[in-house]
């Protein structure tokens, strides 16, 4: 029974960090000024890394758009 308690724990905890997220970019050249977009039901790492265009390649992590930050 204890282990289904925390199995059922530990899911829930999964669930509950998913939620949206806003994505906030800007124009480095000044030519328009910032605009946003929402990521819907992602962790907060996958929300970054959707936001940046960043890339995961095993442990090595490849940086993306820098005029973008998640919210």
């Amino acid at each position: 029974m204890k282990k289904i308690s925390t199995i059922l724990l530990l899911g829930l905890l999964v669930v509950s960090c998913e939620k949206d997220w806003t994505c906030e970019c800007y124009d480095p050249y000044g030519q328009e000024e910032s605009w946003t977009y929402l990521i819907k039901g992602k962790t907060k790492r996958q929300a970054k890394s959707q936001c940046t265009g960043s890339v995961n390649v095993g442990l090595v992590s490849f940086e993306g758009d820098e005029n973008c930050v998640l919210q």
